[in-house]
């Protein structure tokens, strides 16, 4: 009933990497009493464990030179690791139709947090991202990544056959975003308006929106994203360093230069597990958004493949949730398990990129291991969301199933 684009390119996806990673689309509804995940799960708490491995391994020379505590950052990494256990517990509880039905409440209050972030927040490195809640100090952005995929997803279900015969629908969610986007970029984080809007221009094109609609707003995305470079200095300081670190590389190449020579370092098998020598500051924000770049020195290519290959893992395994839902009549759930999968292969290519010097330093942290409590917490609530997800979409199977037996 709801046949459209995204229908046509999920099914030739999973046709493409069916034959390739058999398990990986494996419908494990044979076994009746599984109700999750058990895949998906396993994946997303060993990148959570790996992170954690990672970030005391990359962070402890900056902090014994910073506070003179080697495990200041890992002791503050252990207290974000408890908070994702009390995030998961919670919403591992919410119904979907829960979220769907407050989408459009989330939105308003993260937008009101976002103005809020202006004007009463905290400045950091000369960006001011971070709102104090308490003891607890949030990077907003993070959480308007996440509650832009609810309102997305329930706008689609809401209006969608207006997004596949006119523009007016088409444009709605763009007004939205362009708002969500002035007051990110005020902050200013162009990293996270980019992912917003590869999300957004994702899950339109998959509703089935118009292709002229869909190629405007793609031409017009790219024209402002050249125009921000140019209208910032220290922006296209970092598209010119990272087409060429070398010509300046104790100044504006300084961060890419070093972590091309991590990557040198590592070979195939790295240096061993806590022998990275970039991190002994040479390398800034080694534990951050650089994360990789260590990485690939301590544990060589074939541990960078192995990362990137349960990245990937994860977010097919959204993609293809998505497309479980939608053969169900179940749009909201189908189309926010899309928006997650996106979310999290874009930020990983755009991490990874920025540490090899294929794409400009964003700021972006690697989902699940870079230090930083907002990205990891807001994480933890979007792949918990997926494991709900799945959660009642087989519970609804096993009803049915019951349902013709009974």
């Amino acid at each position: 009933m709801l046949m459209s684009r995204y229908e046509r390119l999920v099914n030739w996806l999973s046709s493409s990497f069916t034959w390739r990673f058999p398990d990986l689309f494996k419908d494990d509804e044979a076994a009746s009493t599984q109700l999750y995940d058990r895949a998906l799960l396993l994946s997303i708490l060993s990148l959570i464990s790996f992170g954690f491995v990672m970030v005391m391994s990359a962070s402890m020379p900056e902090a014994q030179s910073l506070t003179g505590n080697p495990f200041h950052f890992v002791i503050r990494h252990v207290v974000y690791l408890i908070g994702c256990v009390v995030i998961a517990t919670v919403v591992l509880q919410i119904e979907m139709s829960t979220w769907q039905k407050f989408s459009p409440t989330i939105l308003l209050i993260v937008g009101i947090m976002l103005v809020a972030v202006l004007f009463v927040g905290t400045t950091v490195n000369g960006a001011r991202r971070w709102l104090a809640i308490g003891p607890v100090r949030i990077q907003v952005a993070e959480l308007a990544k996440f509650s832009f995929a609810i309102y997305m997803a329930g706008y689609l279900v809401r209006r969608h056959e207006e997004i596949r015969e006119n523009a007016k629908g088409f444009y709605k969610p763009i007004a939205v975003f362009a708002v969500y986007a002035v007051l990110i970029l005020m902050q200013p984080d162009l990293g996270t308006v980019v992912v917003l809007f590869v999300g957004t221009v994702g899950l339109l094109f998959l509703a089935g929106a118009r292709l002229f609609d869909f190629f405007a707003l793609i031409l017009t995305g790219v024209m402002a994203f050249v125009a921000l470079v140019l209208l910032e200095p220290y922006r296209m300081r970092r598209v010119t360093s990272f087409l060429d670190p070398w010509q300046d590389p104790f100044g504006s190449g300084y961060q890419l230069t070093q972590s091309l020579m991590a990557y040198g370092r590592g070979d195939w098998f790295g240096q061993g597990l806590g022998n990275s020598i970039q991190k002994l500051e040479y390398l800034p924000e080694a534990h951050t958004d650089f994360i990789f770049a260590v990485i690939g020195e301590e544990l060589g290519f074939v541990g960078i493949i192995c990362v990137l290959s349960v990245l990937l893992f994860v977010s097919l395994r959204a993609i293809r949730l998505g497309n479980l839902c939608i053969a169900i009549d179940k749009a909201f759930e189908g189309y926010l398990a899309y928006s997650i999968g996106i979310w999290i292969c874009f930020q990983t290519v755009v991490n990874v990129g920025a540490s090899i010097g294929m794409l400009p330093t964003k700021g972006l942290t690697l989902p699940f291991i870079s230090y930083g409590g907002s990205s990891l917490w807001v994480m933890t609530a979007a792949v918990m969301i997926l494991i709900r997800i799945d959660y009642e979409r087989r519970l609804s199977g096993i009803q049915v199933v019951q349902g013709k037996n009974s």
